[in-house]
């Protein structure tokens, strides 16, 4: 952990005057501008007291080496992570507009408004976010047909003009009824949050599915996956090629391509050059020398395996155990000690797997050092690290069940026809030898490693990072057959719509919102600020504009196309373009010679970033307000600004 809390925040002046955790919240969210967009930059983290530094390249990375000491800041890191868990990128965007609308909030205080009239209109703002990205989502069966005519009309990306959301009203009837599924507002116009702390996530909205009788080309992944690589090119060709190496190891049962991220692992290998890196079908795992001659020995033999989920080692116990306290064992003989039971138990243990003629042990944790050379001495392989979906995989082609402790094992958790082949030989990059085995299953296999190379080890964390940010939203667009147009064409869109909702007063239903929250209009003008931030912040990590040349070129944007009656297909143009030094520059770019490219993002993804984005500064607004003001249950006027959980 590198750095203090207080430290972080040392460039930020706090008014204790003020909500604290306000202003906590946007600090933390100022330091994480610079991994914003297609530039990924890489930084050091460095720690004042010991010296160590660690390399990071992504919201989260900076967050999780950072020593978070305050409330705020362990809540920020809590919902990045369980985010970063789920969907594996989008935590840059959640966080830098739960910075920006927490400077939304404290204007709204600042100009006194109530905490219940702030959280009504930012919840409605919210809905009319969701509804855009509803309205304006475009389905994947369709995405490249509808680019490819858009082109000819020199339109750019043909957007959906009615909603796809399973269950979506029609568009006679009021715009109310079309409200998102999942709106969580109560009888009062208050938005509740399911208060934990893991903030889990909302389940993504079904898109609607199209007609049996239109029957749909099925989506090109090619062209999807480019769309979505969102400027990690490299990352996003080692996910194109593992998803062409599923489909062509198994036949696909529907017309409807997938990619299943669950059978697709890891394996990083410092020393080599990163144009190493490579995709290939089965586990790759790496070996110690002590295992090397036994992997060879086994080497293309039909295996007998069994699978622990946990460590093997003789102290293990799952995360449900917990050992009673203070309780005493009398025996009439002598206590063994403490190393003789260990010892006990590895015979018992090694005695079970040579009477089910075990050859081959895959461990989802960690196994001790005494158990591998035990085991190789009786000529078994027993492999650590093996992730949880793997394993699930190789028990359902084997036929083995997995098990907690190694002394559960019977003849039916034993599985067959399992394979180990050595796939390469590592000892001249390594400093001390080792070989890396692939374990197979043979035919009709989905399983798939990439290997992620690259000659800076510190690097390797970043590169598979930005793997599996960019697995996920190939998969995530394939699972939810819609994407949504990138390159800050949704937000230009959510911009739009909130500056229009919050001056529209003609109309009867407006006028009561009006008086039931006269600060509304004051309120989504702030929030579309809020995004309109982020799209300048991310235009200005291009390094093609100030901030002041980026905000002019996105309020530009919006006014020509306000001025315009068909905006939404000035918007589908997806690259917004300004004028620089005599020459069009699109946003975003990879770099000043990159070429045009259209850009998708994915809608489960951006749904939840602002979700989580919202109920953070509500959570964080509300706490503000009740240490500040404490809180009387009993009086009228303190239920009214009290926000319910």
């Amino acid at each position: 952990m590198f750095k203090t809390t207080q430290a972080m925040l040392g460039s930020t002046i706090i008014n204790h005057r003020q909500h604290v955790g306000l202003q906590k919240l946007s600090a933390l969210a100022g330091i994480t501008h610079s991994s914003l967009g297609p530039n990924k930059k890489y930084k050091f983290i460095q720690d004042d007291r010991s010296g160590e530094s660690a390399l990071v390249c992504s919201c989260f990375r900076i967050l999780e080496n950072l020593e978070l000491t305050c409330a705020v800041g362990q809540l920020v890191y809590r919902t990045v992570q369980t985010h970063q868990k789920v969907y594996h990128t989008g935590s840059g965007c959640l966080l830098f507009l739960a910075g920006a609308w927490s400077r939304v909030a404290l204007e709204c205080l600042q100009r006194g408004i109530s905490v219940a009239h702030i959280i009504s209109a930012m919840s409605e703002g919210l809905d009319v976010c969701f509804d855009v990205c509803r309205r304006f989502s475009i389905s994947t069966e369709r995405a490249q047909s509808q680019s490819s005519t858009a082109s000819s009309q020199d339109l750019g990306l043909q957007v959906s003009k009615k909603p796809t959301v399973e269950g979506s009203q029609s568009s006679t009837e009021p715009k109310e009824k079309a409200r998102d599924a999942l709106k969580t507002l109560n009888a009062c116009g208050q938005r509740k949050i399911r208060l934990s702390r893991h903030f889990s996530e909302a389940k993504s909205e079904n898109i609607s599915k199209e007609s049996e009788d239109s029957q749909p080309k099925p989506p090109d992944i090619k062209y999807i996956s480019e769309r979505l690589s969102h400027g990690c090119v490299d990352a996003m060709n080692l996910v194109f090629e593992a998803s062409r190496t599923q489909s062509n190891n198994i036949q696909q049962e529907t017309s409807c391509p997938t990619f299943d991220i669950t059978k697709v692992m890891t394996c990083v290998l410092p020393g080599l050059p990163e144009e190493h890196a490579c995709v290939t079908p089965g586990c790759i795992l790496l070996l110690s020398a002590e295992q090397a001659s036994l992997a060879h020995c086994l080497k293309d033999r039909l295996l007998k395996v069994v699978l622990i989920n946990g460590d093997l080692s003789f102290n293990y116990s799952h995360l449900g155990f917990k050992r009673p306290t203070g309780i005493q064992r009398v025996s009439e003989e002598a206590a063994l000690s403490s190393s003789s039971k260990e010892e006990d138990w590895m015979e018992k243990v090694v005695t079970l797997l040579l009477n089910l003629e075990v050859n081959l042990i895959l461990v989802s944790g960690l196994v001790s050092e005494k158990v591998i050379q035990r085991c190789s001495w009786r000529h078994i392989l027993a492999l650590e690290k093996v992730n949880v979906s793997i394993l699930k995989a190789l028990a359902d082609a084997s036929g083995a069940v997995p098990v907690t402790y190694a002394t559960q094992l019977s003849k039916y958790c034993v599985g067959t026809g399992v394979k180990v082949a050595v796939w390469r030989d590592l000892s001249s990059y390594e400093r001390k030898p080792s070989i890396a085995v692939n374990v197979s299953t043979g035919v009709n296999s989905k399983l798939v490693t990439v290997v992620l190379t690259s000659c800076i080890e510190g690097k390797l964390q970043a590169l598979e990072d930005q793997f599996w940010a960019c697995a996920y939203r190939l998969h995530l667009a394939l699972k939810e057959k819609a994407v949504l147009p990138g390159a800050g064409v949704t937000e230009m869109l959510c911009i739009q719509h909130l500056q229009k909702r919050a001056e529209r007063n003609s109309s009867q239903q407006t006028k009561r919102a009006a008086l039931a929250n006269p600060y509304r209009s004051v309120v989504l003008h702030l929030m579309a600020d809020g995004l309109m931030d982020y799209l300048s912040t991310v235009m200005v990590n291009t390094g093609e504009f100030s901030k002041v040349q980026a905000w002019t070129a996105v309020s530009q944007q919006l006014q020509d196309c306000n001025q315009s009656p068909g905006a939404p297909s000035m918007f589908s143009e997806v690259f917004l373009e300004a004028e620089q030094e005599g020459r069009a520059v699109s946003f975003p770019v990879k770099s000043t010679d990159a070429p045009s490219t259209k850009v998708f993002d994915n809608l489960s993804v951006k749904q939840e970033a602002w979700r989580k984005a919202s109920d953070l500064v509500f959570l964080v607004l509300q706490t503000d307000a009740e240490v500040i003001t404490g809180i009387d249950l009993k009086t009228e006027a303190a239920q009214g600004n009290l926000m319910l959980l």
